[in-house]
């Protein structure tokens, strides 16, 4: 009897892979926002995370290999698309005010978003029994905020449309003026975020009193 012979066909037969690794990434990422914001970080488990993604314990431990890991990619993951709106906002514009508007904005979408503040809930009362979590929030979370909107003022200064001897203490400035008291009033008191509509009016808000005071003023004749 001939030898079988074997077939690219037949060697390929067996179960396609559906999507790729960045693809489920993505998916167990928002997965793990979910289970670190309703349970705690002490109280979610890999395995839960994998549960909710719809992927294997096998398949999350390849591609994330530890909680800590997963927690810091996942804060990190999370914040590209806003960095990206960020540095694309107002880089030509002539009207500054709505173009700072618009990035504040993209600064509030996260800050003030309702996952991120219970993830900073989180953070705050267990970083004593975890104590990579702040380092993990805050350096790939919430500095690389205050560091894009801080890059984008530097570009500004450098169009000569506004004035300031120091980008970076304004940026961070500018997103506590937005964030600070309804991140407390949250976390503190139990109270709800404001609406979208009052967000939008605090940004409106914070930047007519920001550029009343960066504002480049316009020469004068001397003795005029």
């Amino acid at each position: 009897m001939a030898p079988v012979k074997s077939s690219p066909e037949r060697r390929l037969r067996g179960r396609p892979q559906l999507r790729s690794d960045d693809e489920t990434r993505k998916i167990i990422y928002e997965a793990a926002r979910h289970e670190f914001v309703a349970n705690g970080f002490a109280a979610t488990s890999m395995e839960g995370v994998a549960r909710r993604a719809g992927v294997s314990t096998k398949t999350l431990y390849r591609l994330i290999p530890s909680k800590p890991a997963l927690f810091e990619n996942m804060v990190s993951t999370g914040l590209d698309r806003l960095l990206s709106v960020i540095n694309l906002q107002g880089a030509d514009t002539v009207d500054v005010e709505a173009a700072l508007n618009a990035v504040l904005m993209a600064c509030a979408d996260v800050v003030l978003d309702e996952e991120v503040v219970g993830l900073q809930r989180v953070v705050l009362q267990e970083t004593s029994q975890f104590s990579g979590l702040a380092a993990a929030f805050y350096k790939k979370g919430i500095l690389r905020v205050a560091a894009a909107l801080a890059e984008w003022l530097r570009g500004q200064v450098k169009r000569g449309v506004i004035v300031l001897d120091d980008p970076d203490e304004a940026a961070g400035m500018l997103i506590g003026m937005i964030a600070s008291a309804p991140q407390r009033a949250a976390i503190f008191g139990g109270r709800r975020l404001p609406s979208p509509a009052a967000i939008a009016a605090r940004v409106r808000t914070v930047s007519s009193l920001f550029l009343r005071g960066c504002a480049r003023k316009p020469d004068h004749a001397p003795g005029g």
